[in-house]
């Protein structure tokens, strides 16, 4: 069997994700990777068969999604080369994890995709919402990515084809302290506005920063570039974690029994979803970084660390046998048509 594994590239946890996912999928298939995207700043660790530029969103200095600079920075024609040049059909089956080229381009040639993401669980209905729904940040979730069946993975399993956080095996093998300081991984926001606000409170930060070109002291913060074994020891060592409402890293913190506080992307409805999944379990949100919430945040500082880490079984072996196991079942119809363009249009009403 021949699979395509598609990949978001614009952040550091899908290509975490993929790191664990991919050797497993390899002892099924054959398999080859299209990436979506180059922000991560993760070492891929794996061959890319095929690069895509993908969509992505880019944000202010302040945390808010820039809608006019993601527009014009973007480049939708070369979106809709990318699906139509894409040799989807010499695979039997195109995996996808949030990756929008390898899914259309199965949707439209009538090959067989699922979708494996963080983004199918914040999508099914019964996952946690905000209580204000965004409707367009909703309708991106469920038409970004095309799929036949859909797995997805979140902080809590609450349903049969929604399962725990992949926590990569560089976590696992941690042996997590308390040496009293904060680890801090806020890339919508720029880095002197967080060195100006992280120095008001009496406490060290380790700030990790995708423009820092090395080593910086701040008075009580310490600027670093995203390195992944610089990254990896601090996330041991320290006491809590500031970040944004994205998935991986909230899940690693809490796999490690770190204090964890996270600040959701303004206009990512994704991170807001995460946010609402994360204050239903005891986990300290903030709506934006200003000093309006300089008391919030020096509570939290004074909170007592969390004792126990988080049960999330290492099952990735156990999930991919069970996802191959259903397609080689024909539980996922493996011989479909290319839909008609009026199919094509109803997908998106």
């Amino acid at each position: 069997m021949k699979i395509l594994y598609g990949i978001q590239g614009t952040g550091n946890g899908h290509v975490a994700r993929a790191r664990e996912i991919l050797p497993e999928l390899k002892k099924h298939a054959q398999v080859d990777v299209i990436l979506s995207g180059n922000q991560s700043q993760l070492d891929l660790g794996f061959e890319v068969n095929y690069q895509s530029e993908g969509l992505t969103f880019k944000s202010s200095k302040k945390g808010r999604i820039a809608y006019l600079k993601s527009i014009f920075t973007s480049s939708p024609i070369d979106l809709i080369r990318d699906i139509r040049q894409l040799p989807v059909k010499k695979y039997d089956l195109v995996i996808s994890d949030f990756e929008p080229v390898s899914s259309w381009s199965a949707l439209i040639n009538g090959v067989p995709c699922i979708e494996m993401s963080h983004q199918a669980a914040v999508s099914h209905a019964l996952a946690p919402k905000p209580t204000t729904i965004d409707r367009i940040g909703s309708y991106v979730l469920s038409h970004y990515s095309p799929a036949k069946k859909k797995y997805g993975f979140h902080f809590e399993s609450f349903a049969q084809d929604i399962f725990t956080p992949v926590i990569r095996k560089d976590v696992r093998l941690l042996n997590p302290e308390n040496q009293g300081y904060y680890s801090v991984y806020l890339p919508f926001y720029a880095d002197e506005y967080l060195i100006r606000f992280l120095q008001q409170f009496d406490v060290k930060w380790h700030l990790f920063s995708k423009s820092a070109k090395g080593i910086a002291q701040h008075k009580n913060v310490q600027v670093q570039p995203i390195e992944n074994a610089a990254f990896l020891k601090s996330l041991e060592k320290c006491e809590g974690v500031l970040c944004g409402a994205g998935f991986e890293l909230p899940s690693e913190a809490l796999f490690l029994g770190k204090k964890l506080m996270v600040i959701p992307m303004h206009g990512q409805y994704e991170q807001q979803c995460n946010a609402a999944a994360l204050q239903a379990i005891g986990i300290d949100v903030l709506d934006s970084l200003d000093l309006i919430h300089h008391r919030t945040i020096n509570y939290w500082i004074g909170k007592p660390c969390h004792k126990n880490m988080t049960n999330y079984p290492d099952q990735t072996d156990l999930i991919i046998e069970g996802v191959i196991s259903e397609f080689e079942n024909h539980l996922i119809q493996s011989e479909i048509s290319a839909p008609s363009r009026m199919e094509l249009l109803r997908y998106f009403i």
